[in-house]
């Protein structure tokens, strides 16, 4: 017989933007790291609730670390 009572939904801070930066290993996306992602569904709401903390910090030290090379500027200015 099957388990017909409902399961809570896991809160998650991904938003399908899932590549990983060889320099950081951080998801430019949402910010975890490969081991966070992977375990993601295993951790502690409380874990989670550590992690989500600290991904706008390490989103913002991303995007600070990156600049844009590609599109229209990029083409420009390889020529």
């Amino acid at each position: 017989m099957m388990d017909s009572a409902p399961r809570p939904a896991i809160e998650t801070p991904c938003v399908k933007v899932c590549v990983v930066d060889p320099e950081t290993q951080l998801c430019i996306g949402c910010g975890r790291t490969r081991p966070e992602i992977a375990g993601w569904l295993g951790m502690a709401p409380e874990q989670r609730h550590l992690i989500v903390e600290q991904l706008p910090e390490r989103l913002a030290t991303l995007t600070l670390r990156k600049t844009r090379r590609g599109g229209r500027a990029g083409r420009i200015a390889r020529s």
